[in-house]
């Protein structure tokens, strides 16, 4: 299985951006399709958003969607999560998933579809 770290989480006002990174271990991070999840305290973990496994394709919760930008870098084996336009409701701990897929243009959205997780990094936006 692959490894995940994140990094890149922080306190922020809103308003403000943070870029979120996933870097994973090993030779083959191209066979992935990568997701990020969030949870905040008192809730169940969401989905925020999910790329291929070349990056050509991406999707986003309708509660990010214009503010965040998933992306890849295969070459560098990470995924990042631009977050700008941040709102006291994006406050959580945030996660990076992995999950194999022979597809290269498909990606997961459901937490139980994920095989990999990070340790997740907590994001704080202040009102």
């Amino acid at each position: 299985q692959v490894q995940l770290v994140e990094s890149g989480g922080g306190l922020v006002q809103a308003g403000g951006s943070l870029r979120l990174s996933c870097a994973a271990s090993g030779r083959t991070f191209s066979s992935y399709a990568m997701g990020w999840f969030r949870q905040a305290p008192g809730k169940e973990r969401e989905f925020v958003a999910a790329i291929s496994r070349y990056g050509g394709n991406t999707g986003y919760a309708d509660s990010v969607k214009g503010r965040f930008t998933i992306s890849r870098d295969n070459a560098k084996n990470t995924v990042y999560l631009q977050m700008n336009s941040l709102k006291p409701e994006d406050t959580a701990v945030y996660y990076c998933a992995a999950r194999s897929l022979y597809s290269g243009s498909l990606y997961y959205t459901q937490a139980a579809d994920f095989r990999s997780w990070g340790q997740g990094t907590q994001v704080t936006v202040s009102s």
